[in-house]
Protein backbone atom coordinates (compact mmCIF):
# COMPACT_ATOMS: atom_id res chain seq x y z
CA UNK A 1 0.00 0.00 0.00
CA UNK A 2 1.38 3.40 -1.00
CA UNK A 3 1.69 6.43 1.23
CA UNK A 4 1.43 10.11 0.34
CA UNK A 5 3.85 12.73 1.63
CA UNK A 6 1.29 13.47 4.35
CA UNK A 7 0.42 9.97 5.59
CA UNK A 8 2.37 10.34 8.85
CA UNK A 9 0.68 13.72 9.41
CA UNK A 10 -2.73 12.05 9.18
CA UNK A 11 -1.75 9.28 11.59
CA UNK A 12 -0.31 11.81 14.07
CA UNK A 13 -3.62 13.71 13.94
CA UNK A 14 -5.50 10.54 14.84
CA UNK A 15 -7.16 9.99 11.47
CA UNK A 16 -9.06 6.79 10.80
CA UNK A 17 -7.02 5.32 7.94
CA UNK A 18 -8.07 2.82 5.26
CA UNK A 19 -6.88 1.60 1.85
CA UNK A 20 -8.18 3.63 -1.10
CA UNK A 21 -6.97 3.25 -4.70
CA UNK A 22 -3.84 1.52 -3.41
CA UNK A 23 -3.01 4.27 -0.90
CA UNK A 24 -3.25 4.45 2.87
CA UNK A 25 -5.69 7.37 3.11
CA UNK A 26 -7.51 9.25 5.90
CA UNK A 27 -11.24 8.47 5.95
CA UNK A 28 -12.16 10.70 8.89
CA UNK A 29 -10.70 12.64 11.80
CA UNK A 30 -13.35 14.18 14.06
CA UNK A 31 -16.26 12.51 12.25
CA UNK A 32 -17.83 12.88 8.83
CA UNK A 33 -20.66 15.21 9.87
CA UNK A 34 -18.32 17.55 11.77
CA UNK A 35 -15.80 17.63 8.90
CA UNK A 36 -18.57 18.13 6.34
CA UNK A 37 -19.91 21.14 8.30
CA UNK A 38 -16.40 22.60 8.60
CA UNK A 39 -16.03 22.69 4.80
CA UNK A 40 -19.54 23.97 4.10
CA UNK A 41 -19.28 26.73 6.72
CA UNK A 42 -15.60 27.60 7.00
CA UNK A 43 -12.61 25.67 5.60
CA UNK A 44 -11.02 22.25 5.51
CA UNK A 45 -7.95 20.64 3.98
CA UNK A 46 -7.95 17.36 2.05
CA UNK A 47 -4.90 15.34 1.07
CA UNK A 48 -5.70 14.15 -2.45
CA UNK A 49 -2.14 13.38 -3.48
CA UNK A 50 -3.28 9.94 -4.63
CA UNK A 51 -4.75 11.54 -7.76
CA UNK A 52 -2.85 11.12 -11.04
CA UNK A 53 -1.11 13.81 -13.09
CA UNK A 54 0.22 13.50 -16.63
CA UNK A 55 2.21 16.14 -18.50
CA UNK A 56 1.73 16.31 -22.28
CA UNK A 57 4.17 18.47 -24.23
CA UNK A 58 4.96 19.32 -27.83
CA UNK A 59 3.36 20.79 -30.96
CA UNK A 60 0.90 17.88 -31.19
CA UNK A 61 -0.12 17.82 -27.52
CA UNK A 62 -3.40 19.65 -28.12
CA UNK A 63 -4.29 17.39 -31.05
CA UNK A 64 -3.81 14.30 -28.87
CA UNK A 65 -5.99 15.75 -26.11
CA UNK A 66 -8.66 16.65 -28.66
CA UNK A 67 -8.70 13.09 -30.02
CA UNK A 68 -9.13 11.39 -26.64
CA UNK A 69 -11.31 13.84 -24.66
CA UNK A 70 -14.91 14.90 -25.25
CA UNK A 71 -14.64 18.58 -24.36
CA UNK A 72 -13.05 21.16 -26.66
CA UNK A 73 -9.57 21.83 -25.29
CA UNK A 74 -8.85 24.25 -28.15
CA UNK A 75 -10.86 26.80 -26.15
CA UNK A 76 -8.29 26.73 -23.36
CA UNK A 77 -5.79 29.56 -22.95
CA UNK A 78 -2.87 29.83 -20.52
CA UNK A 79 -4.06 29.54 -16.93
CA UNK A 80 -7.41 27.95 -17.70
CA UNK A 81 -8.67 24.47 -16.83
CA UNK A 82 -11.49 22.33 -18.19
CA UNK A 83 -13.54 19.40 -16.95
CA UNK A 84 -13.68 16.61 -19.52
CA UNK A 85 -13.79 12.86 -19.96
CA UNK A 86 -12.12 10.09 -21.93
CA UNK A 87 -14.47 7.83 -23.91
CA UNK A 88 -13.83 4.27 -25.01
CA UNK A 89 -14.67 2.74 -28.38
CA UNK A 90 -18.18 1.83 -27.20
CA UNK A 91 -19.08 5.30 -25.94
CA UNK A 92 -18.49 4.47 -22.29
CA UNK A 93 -16.36 6.62 -19.98
CA UNK A 94 -12.75 5.56 -19.42
CA UNK A 95 -12.40 8.32 -16.81
CA UNK A 96 -13.36 11.89 -16.03
CA UNK A 97 -10.50 14.35 -15.68
CA UNK A 98 -9.39 17.98 -15.62
CA UNK A 99 -7.24 19.44 -18.42
CA UNK A 100 -4.91 22.30 -17.41
CA UNK A 101 -3.45 24.55 -20.11
CA UNK A 102 0.05 25.44 -18.90
CA UNK A 103 1.23 26.79 -22.25
CA UNK A 104 -1.28 27.18 -25.07
CA UNK A 105 -1.00 24.55 -27.81
CA UNK A 106 2.08 22.90 -26.34
CA UNK A 107 2.06 22.13 -22.57
CA UNK A 108 -0.88 20.58 -20.71
CA UNK A 109 -1.44 18.76 -17.43
CA UNK A 110 -4.14 16.11 -17.15
CA UNK A 111 -5.44 15.25 -13.67
CA UNK A 112 -7.06 11.82 -13.50
CA UNK A 113 -8.64 9.60 -10.86
CA UNK A 114 -6.31 7.67 -8.58
CA UNK A 115 -7.78 4.25 -9.38
CA UNK A 116 -7.44 4.86 -13.13
CA UNK A 117 -3.86 6.14 -13.45
CA UNK A 118 -2.47 3.11 -15.27
CA UNK A 119 -5.62 2.56 -17.32
CA UNK A 120 -5.74 6.21 -18.46
CA UNK A 121 -2.00 6.31 -19.21
CA UNK A 122 -2.29 3.23 -21.41
CA UNK A 123 -5.42 4.53 -23.13
CA UNK A 124 -3.95 7.95 -24.00
CA UNK A 125 -0.62 6.38 -25.02
CA UNK A 126 -2.48 4.17 -27.50
CA UNK A 127 -3.49 7.29 -29.43
CA UNK A 128 -0.11 9.04 -29.16
CA UNK A 129 0.93 8.46 -32.77
CA UNK A 130 2.53 11.87 -33.34
CA UNK A 131 5.37 11.91 -30.84
CA UNK A 132 3.79 13.88 -28.00
CA UNK A 133 6.11 13.91 -24.99
CA UNK A 134 4.21 12.25 -22.15
CA UNK A 135 5.34 12.12 -18.52
CA UNK A 136 3.51 10.51 -15.62
CA UNK A 137 4.33 12.79 -12.69
CA UNK A 138 1.78 11.25 -10.31
CA UNK A 139 4.27 9.78 -7.82
CA UNK A 140 6.22 13.00 -7.36
CA UNK A 141 3.24 15.39 -7.27
CA UNK A 142 1.50 16.42 -4.05
CA UNK A 143 -2.05 17.71 -4.19
CA UNK A 144 -3.90 19.43 -1.37
CA UNK A 145 -7.47 20.70 -1.67
CA UNK A 146 -8.31 23.53 0.70
CA UNK A 147 -12.04 23.96 0.43
CA UNK A 148 -14.74 26.11 1.98
CA UNK A 149 -16.10 29.68 1.87
CA UNK A 150 -13.19 31.01 3.95
CA UNK A 151 -10.42 28.89 2.38
CA UNK A 152 -8.98 31.56 0.09
CA UNK A 153 -9.12 34.22 2.79
CA UNK A 154 -7.13 31.95 5.12
CA UNK A 155 -4.54 31.04 2.48
CA UNK A 156 -4.00 34.51 1.00
CA UNK A 157 -1.40 35.34 3.65
CA UNK A 158 0.78 32.48 2.36
CA UNK A 159 1.13 33.65 -1.23
CA UNK A 160 1.55 36.77 -3.37
CA UNK A 161 -0.80 35.24 -5.95
CA UNK A 162 -4.20 36.92 -5.81
CA UNK A 163 -6.24 33.83 -4.96
CA UNK A 164 -9.17 35.84 -3.62
CA UNK A 165 -10.00 36.84 -7.21
CA UNK A 166 -9.02 33.60 -8.96
CA UNK A 167 -11.95 32.75 -11.22
CA UNK A 168 -13.53 29.30 -11.23
CA UNK A 169 -11.56 26.79 -13.32
CA UNK A 170 -8.55 29.05 -13.70
CA UNK A 171 -5.13 28.66 -12.08
CA UNK A 172 -1.88 30.49 -11.46
CA UNK A 173 1.67 29.34 -10.78
CA UNK A 174 3.56 31.09 -8.01
CA UNK A 175 5.25 30.86 -4.63
CA UNK A 176 3.21 29.39 -1.77
CA UNK A 177 4.49 29.24 1.82
CA UNK A 178 7.96 29.92 0.47
CA UNK A 179 7.81 27.04 -2.03
CA UNK A 180 8.23 28.01 -5.68
CA UNK A 181 6.38 26.68 -8.75
CA UNK A 182 3.16 25.82 -6.96
CA UNK A 183 0.04 25.58 -9.12
CA UNK A 184 -2.89 27.18 -7.32
CA UNK A 185 -6.14 26.18 -8.99
CA UNK A 186 -9.70 27.40 -8.39
CA UNK A 187 -11.12 23.92 -8.79
CA UNK A 188 -12.50 21.48 -6.28
CA UNK A 189 -14.93 18.66 -5.63
CA UNK A 190 -17.06 20.15 -2.86
CA UNK A 191 -18.93 23.10 -4.36
CA UNK A 192 -17.90 25.10 -1.28
CA UNK A 193 -15.24 27.27 -2.94
CA UNK A 194 -11.51 27.20 -2.31
CA UNK A 195 -8.45 26.03 -4.22
CA UNK A 196 -6.34 23.01 -4.99
CA UNK A 197 -2.55 23.27 -4.89
CA UNK A 198 -0.10 21.09 -6.85
CA UNK A 199 3.60 20.93 -6.06
CA UNK A 200 6.57 18.60 -6.15
CA UNK A 201 7.75 17.27 -2.80
CA UNK A 202 11.37 18.38 -3.08
CA UNK A 203 13.54 19.72 -0.22
CA UNK A 204 10.80 19.20 2.37
CA UNK A 205 8.17 21.16 0.45
CA UNK A 206 5.30 18.95 1.63
CA UNK A 207 6.03 19.44 5.34
CA UNK A 208 6.66 23.14 4.84
CA UNK A 209 3.34 23.73 3.06
CA UNK A 210 1.24 21.51 5.34
CA UNK A 211 2.67 23.10 8.50
CA UNK A 212 2.26 26.65 7.15
CA UNK A 213 -1.39 26.02 6.23
CA UNK A 214 -2.16 24.75 9.73
CA UNK A 215 -0.16 27.46 11.47
CA UNK A 216 -2.22 30.06 9.60
CA UNK A 217 -5.50 28.17 9.36
CA UNK A 218 -5.96 26.30 12.64
CA UNK A 219 -6.57 29.49 14.68
CA UNK A 220 -9.24 30.37 12.10
CA UNK A 221 -10.98 27.02 12.40
CA UNK A 222 -9.49 25.17 9.42
CA UNK A 223 -9.71 21.41 9.95
CA UNK A 224 -8.23 18.30 8.31
CA UNK A 225 -10.88 16.46 6.29
CA UNK A 226 -11.03 12.81 5.25
CA UNK A 227 -12.41 11.03 2.20
CA UNK A 228 -15.69 10.27 3.97
CA UNK A 229 -16.74 13.92 4.09
CA UNK A 230 -15.33 14.43 0.59
CA UNK A 231 -17.91 11.92 -0.61
CA UNK A 232 -20.87 13.50 1.21
CA UNK A 233 -19.84 16.99 0.06
CA UNK A 234 -19.56 15.98 -3.61
CA UNK A 235 -22.84 14.07 -3.48
CA UNK A 236 -24.72 17.11 -2.14
CA UNK A 237 -23.49 18.90 -5.28
CA UNK A 238 -24.54 16.04 -7.55
CA UNK A 239 -20.93 15.53 -8.72
CA UNK A 240 -20.20 12.15 -10.26
CA UNK A 241 -17.77 9.70 -8.68
CA UNK A 242 -15.99 7.46 -11.16
CA UNK A 243 -16.71 3.80 -10.49
CA UNK A 244 -20.03 4.63 -8.84
CA UNK A 245 -21.96 7.06 -11.05
CA UNK A 246 -19.97 6.81 -14.28
CA UNK A 247 -17.81 4.02 -15.68
CA UNK A 248 -16.83 2.15 -18.84
CA UNK A 249 -20.46 1.15 -19.44
CA UNK A 250 -22.12 4.57 -19.02
CA UNK A 251 -22.06 7.20 -21.73
CA UNK A 252 -21.56 10.90 -20.98
CA UNK A 253 -25.04 11.58 -22.38
CA UNK A 254 -26.61 9.13 -19.94
CA UNK A 255 -24.51 10.46 -17.08
CA UNK A 256 -25.61 14.08 -17.47
CA UNK A 257 -22.30 15.10 -19.04
CA UNK A 258 -23.62 16.28 -22.40
CA UNK A 259 -22.32 19.75 -21.47
CA UNK A 260 -18.72 18.49 -21.71
CA UNK A 261 -19.39 16.41 -24.83
CA UNK A 262 -18.68 18.64 -27.83
CA UNK A 263 -19.94 16.52 -30.71
CA UNK A 264 -19.25 19.27 -33.27
CA UNK A 265 -15.67 20.16 -32.33
CA UNK A 266 -13.25 20.21 -35.25
CA UNK A 267 -11.16 17.23 -34.15
CA UNK A 268 -13.28 14.07 -33.77
CA UNK A 269 -12.79 12.16 -30.52
CA UNK A 270 -13.12 8.47 -29.70
CA UNK A 271 -16.72 7.21 -30.07
CA UNK A 272 -18.03 10.55 -31.34
CA UNK A 273 -20.12 8.76 -34.00
CA UNK A 274 -21.62 6.45 -31.38
CA UNK A 275 -22.58 9.40 -29.19
CA UNK A 276 -23.99 11.35 -32.14
CA UNK A 277 -26.18 8.35 -32.97
CA UNK A 278 -27.16 8.07 -29.33
CA UNK A 279 -28.17 11.71 -29.24
CA UNK A 280 -30.23 11.30 -32.44
CA UNK A 281 -31.94 8.10 -31.32
CA UNK A 282 -32.37 9.31 -27.74
CA UNK A 283 -31.04 7.74 -24.55
CA UNK A 284 -33.14 5.16 -22.71
CA UNK A 285 -31.85 5.86 -19.20
CA UNK A 286 -30.57 8.90 -17.35
CA UNK A 287 -28.64 9.69 -14.20
CA UNK A 288 -30.93 11.66 -11.87
CA UNK A 289 -30.82 13.07 -8.39
CA UNK A 290 -33.45 11.99 -5.90
CA UNK A 291 -34.38 12.62 -2.30
CA UNK A 292 -36.12 10.21 0.03
CA UNK A 293 -39.68 11.05 1.00
CA UNK A 294 -40.04 8.13 3.37
CA UNK A 295 -37.42 7.13 5.91
CA UNK A 296 -34.47 5.13 4.60
CA UNK A 297 -30.92 5.61 3.34
CA UNK A 298 -30.19 4.61 -0.28
CA UNK A 299 -26.94 2.82 -1.02
CA UNK A 300 -24.92 1.93 -4.11
CA UNK A 301 -26.56 -0.81 -6.22
CA UNK A 302 -29.98 -0.66 -4.51
CA UNK A 303 -32.70 -1.27 -7.09
CA UNK A 304 -35.08 1.52 -8.14
CA UNK A 305 -38.69 0.52 -8.82
CA UNK A 306 -41.92 2.10 -10.04
CA UNK A 307 -45.23 2.11 -8.17
CA UNK A 308 -46.14 -1.27 -9.66
CA UNK A 309 -42.91 -2.86 -8.39
CA UNK A 310 -41.14 -3.03 -11.76
CA UNK A 311 -37.37 -2.46 -11.69
CA UNK A 312 -36.62 0.79 -13.52
CA UNK A 313 -33.04 1.48 -12.47
CA UNK A 314 -30.29 1.30 -9.89
CA UNK A 315 -28.83 3.62 -7.24
CA UNK A 316 -25.24 4.66 -7.90
CA UNK A 317 -24.59 6.85 -4.83
CA UNK A 318 -26.58 7.57 -1.70
CA UNK A 319 -26.19 9.03 1.78
CA UNK A 320 -27.81 10.94 4.60
CA UNK A 321 -26.91 14.48 3.54
CA UNK A 322 -25.40 16.32 6.54
CA UNK A 323 -26.35 19.79 5.24
CA UNK A 324 -29.95 18.82 4.53
CA UNK A 325 -30.94 16.40 7.25
CA UNK A 326 -32.44 14.08 4.65
CA UNK A 327 -31.34 11.14 2.55
CA UNK A 328 -30.35 11.78 -1.08
CA UNK A 329 -28.85 9.87 -3.96
CA UNK A 330 -28.06 9.51 -7.63
CA UNK A 331 -29.51 6.74 -9.78
CA UNK A 332 -29.84 5.66 -13.37
CA UNK A 333 -33.53 5.33 -14.18
CA UNK A 334 -35.49 4.55 -17.33
CA UNK A 335 -36.21 7.79 -19.18
CA UNK A 336 -40.00 7.83 -18.59
CA UNK A 337 -39.27 8.05 -14.83
CA UNK A 338 -36.54 10.70 -15.02
CA UNK A 339 -38.72 13.84 -14.97
CA UNK A 340 -38.48 16.23 -12.03
CA UNK A 341 -40.82 15.27 -9.17
CA UNK A 342 -41.36 11.79 -10.62
CA UNK A 343 -42.21 9.35 -7.84
CA UNK A 344 -39.82 6.40 -7.58
CA UNK A 345 -39.21 3.72 -4.97
CA UNK A 346 -35.86 2.57 -3.60
CA UNK A 347 -35.71 -1.11 -2.69
CA UNK A 348 -34.25 -1.03 0.82
CA UNK A 349 -34.02 -4.45 2.45
CA UNK A 350 -36.75 -5.78 0.14
CA UNK A 351 -39.15 -2.94 0.96
CA UNK A 352 -40.13 -0.16 -1.48
CA UNK A 353 -39.30 3.22 0.11
CA UNK A 354 -40.76 6.29 -1.58
CA UNK A 355 -38.50 8.95 -3.13
CA UNK A 356 -38.81 11.65 -5.79
CA UNK A 357 -36.60 12.91 -8.59
CA UNK A 358 -35.13 16.35 -7.85
CA UNK A 359 -32.79 18.80 -9.53
CA UNK A 360 -29.07 18.79 -8.75
CA UNK A 361 -27.26 20.24 -6.92
CA UNK A 362 -29.12 19.28 -3.75
CA UNK A 363 -27.73 22.26 -1.83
Amino acid sequence: MKSTAFTQKHIALGAKMAPFAGYNMPISYSGINDEHAAVRNNAGIFDVSHMGEFMLKGPNALDLIQRVTTNDASKLTNGKAQYSCLTNENGGIVDDLIVYCIEENSVYMLVVNASNIEKDWNWISKFNTQGVEMENISDKTCLLAIQGPNACKILQALTDTDIMNLKYYTFAKGTFAGVEDVIISATGYTGAGGVEIYFEDANGAADKIWDAIFETGAPQGLKPIGLGARDTLRLEMGYCLYGNDIDDTTSPLEGGLAWITKLNKETPFTAREILMNQKTAGITRKLVGFEMIERGIPRHDYLVKDAAGNTIGKVTSGTQAPSLGKAIGLAYVALPHAALDAEIFIDIRNSPVKAKVVKCPFV
